[in-house]
């Protein structure tokens, strides 16, 4: 089952180099299940970081800081209440909203992309930065909630992707920070060289996407991403209704 974690590790890197944004769609399904809702959304947030983390040198040039700086105030806002539902649920209903979360956020990412509504205000992106830290407290998916922005604002691909990144390096840490706060210093009971391998199978899933990137259209990406996170949006919902 470890294993299944490593794996998913390297191809959630690797999406989020290609796309912009994928690691914790594709990640957080496998590790919530394998690891339990709590101990599997504090290592996303954690990879996640670190994955952005490395990518921030290789697209710095398109990266829209202020843009970043607006919209990272308004996600450590949402943080708060995010990471105290993540400490205080039980897991089956934590599993379950999860699993919920992913499936409503992926279905109005894909439902806007067909609509001419633009909405590029300071509402839109104050809702949408609140939201993301929300949703990337409790179920390390911060990426659904700005691409709606993204998708109503009409922000071009490049610099939407490129300026994710710092935005996803400080939302993983202040996510896993506040939930480390909020649960009185719980940490997931991995050992020393399971935490090595997974951030190693982060970095080289990076490394692979950062070569591959240039060959494959951006839209081809979002649709493989997109259909594994519904796979296991599914995946987690189900197995937290058969906990229950």
């Amino acid at each position: 089952m470890f294993a299944l974690v490593l794996v998913a590790a390297a191809v959630g890197a690797l999406a989020q180099r290609i796309s912009g944004l994928g690691f914790a769609l594709v990640v957080s399904p496998v590790l919530v299940l394998v690891l339990g809702a709590f101990d599997g959304v504090m290592i996303v947030n954690l990879c996640a970081a670190v994955s952005a983390a490395m990518a921030v040198p290789l697209v710095r040039r398109d990266i829209e800081w202020r843009r970043y700086a607006a919209l990272a105030g308004c996600a450590l806002i949402g943080i708060v209440p995010g990471a105290v539902l993540a400490a205080h649920l039980p897991g089956p209903v934590l599993e379950i909203s999860i699993g919920a979360l992913l499936i409503v956020a992926l279905t109005v990412s894909v439902l806007l992309t067909h609509t001419d509504v633009v909405l590029s205000g300071p509402v839109t992106l104050v809702v949408s930065g609140v939201a993301s830290g929300a949703m990337n407290a409790a179920a390390g998916i911060g990426g659904p909630a700005v691409s709606v922005y993204a998708m109503l604002s009409r922000w071009p691909h490049r610099s939407f992707a490129a300026t994710l990144q710092p935005f996803f390096l400080t939302l993983g840490l202040c996510s896993l920070g506040a939930k480390w706060i909020a649960s009185g210093g719980r940490m997931p009971g991995l050992e020393p060289w399971q935490w090595l391998a997974i951030l190693a199978c982060t970095a080289g899933g990076l490394l692979v996407g950062q070569r591959v990137a240039p060959h494959v259209p951006a839209a081809a990406a979002r649709r493989i991403v997109i259909t594994i996170a519904y796979l296991g949006a599914v995946s987690i919902l189900v197995k937290g209704l058969t906990d229950l």
